[in-house]
């Protein structure tokens, strides 16, 4: 009897460790979860604030307040772009010296609250002053929220497409947000009602982080692949030139495809309503390209998957410079597919090209340097449309950009996470 009992003991003691071993884990499992819902939280706020103003704007040049032309007042937001870029270098700095998490619960706050301030805006000006706060706000993000996902991220390429599609949907957003509620209320709801629910989820995710979860075991591994530095170079100066007019054509046809669709679509778009759902429609779709991308990644070799996406970019801006009607969707669509799909290879080569001691500060200055050529997107649209011919010229100079960041892709190294465990194999130059 002692010996049954004794066995029944171990039996018990035996279940409770195991109980034990696993409940830190499944604790742990939920919290990561809730962990990477507020990143891409923060990548969908992020691009829905920084584009309220590109639909907004259709409606605030019929306002009295705000009298003056499309290109002027789209032309307001330049200065916003520009803190986008160049803000992301302190911001990188102070995710890794101070705190990602702090930083991170600054930006939900303080984007929210700049966003408030220009919705209660009386003039031109001070319109500008508010979009320029929302840009400094959001410029912390990419630098500090893309790299907490590639730190924690299990597999890569996946979770940052899943990341990406939150962006995406963001930018989608955006236009049905500002339109929908500019149409049922004024356009200053559409930054006073999103400000106000960024703020609330900056307090959910301070009194998160206070407790936030280490990475996952297969987390810790770092994506570095063992380049050597001469490879490191290279392929950050590929990600550098490239994102210079990757990023001027993405901030150019995401800020005009509403005006695009108001002029182009006919009665498919009879109000800024429609305008919105339509944008939404066509950023939704394409949004599924960073997932697809993501997970080709993970799987095949990056330098092939790169070249292939910038060599359909081109021929698909080229022919919506000359779509109209339901013609326009489908160029449309297939324009939006080929831009995002390239977002997360970015990512993706700082992430493995680079080590975790300086990899915020290297996003950093790809977002800088992206986002400060973009911002030129926003007076180079309206001056375009203004004076030389429309959206046509617009997309036409865009698919120059395109072809050229197509020349910029082939200097990328061959080595990637695929070749990195052949040591024998030297990669490609």
């Amino acid at each position: 009897m002692e010996r049954l009992g004794s066995r029944r003991s171990r039996r018990e003691r035996g279940r409770l460790t195991h109980l034990q071993r696993s409940r830190p884990q499944m604790d742990y499992f939920d919290r990561r979860g809730v962990q990477f819902l507020f990143l891409n939280l923060g990548h969908l706020y992020d691009h829905l604030f920084m584009l309220l103003y590109a639909t907004a704007v259709v409606a605030m040049a019929r306002d009295p307040a705000f009298q003056g032309s499309y290109g002027f007042l789209l032309a307001l937001s330049t200065a916003s772009f520009v803190a986008f870029g160049a803000g992301s270098i302190p911001a990188g700095w102070l995710g890794d010296k101070w705190s990602k998490h702090g930083m991170l619960t600054v930006f939900f706050i303080g984007i929210g609250t700049a966003s408030i301030l220009t919705g209660l805006a009386t003039g031109p000006y001070a319109v500008a002053a508010g979009l320029l706060a929302i840009g400094v706000f959001a410029a912390i993000y990419h630098p500090v929220g893309i790299a907490m996902v590639a730190e924690n991220a299990r597999a890569l390429g996946k979770e940052l497409g899943i990341n990406g599609v939150f962006g995406n949907l963001g930018v989608a957003m955006a236009a049905i947000v500002a339109g929908t509620l500019t149409d049922l209320i004024s356009w200053r709801a559409a930054f006073i009602i999103p400000g106000v629910v960024s703020i609330v989820t900056g307090v959910c995710y301070m009194v998160f982080s206070r407790n936030a979860p280490e990475p996952h075991h297969l987390a810790k591994k770092d994506k570095f692949i063992g380049a050597t530095r001469a490879e490191v170079r290279r392929a950050i100066a590929v990600v550098l030139i490239a994102s210079a007019p990757g990023m001027l054509i993405f901030n150019a046809t995401t800020n005009a495809l509403p005006k695009v669709f108001d002029e182009r679509l006919g009665d498919l778009a009879s109000n800024l309503s429609q305008v919105g759902m339509w944008t939404f429609a066509v950023f939704l779709i394409a949004s599924s390209a960073q997932v697809m991308m993501g997970m080709m990644l993970d799987k095949y070799r990056l330098k092939p998957i790169y070249v292939t996406a910038v060599a359909f970019q081109a021929p698909a801006v080229f022919f919506v410079a000359f779509a109209y009607h339901i013609g326009m969707l489908g160029a449309a669509a297939a324009m939006m597919f080929v831009v995002f799909s390239i977002i997360p290879i970015h990512d993706t080569i700082i992430a493995r090209f680079t080590n975790r001691e300086f990899r915020s500060r290297v996003f950093a200055l790809k977002y800088l340097v992206g986002l400060c050529v973009g911002a030129a997107a926003l007076p180079t649209v309206g001056w375009l449309h203004t004076n030389m011919g429309g959206f046509q010229t617009v997309f036409l100079v865009l698919a120059a950009l395109a072809a050229f960041e197509a020349f910029v892709v082939f200097f990328l190294p061959s080595r990637d996470h695929l070749t990195q465990a052949e040591p024998s194999v030297q990669p490609a130059e």
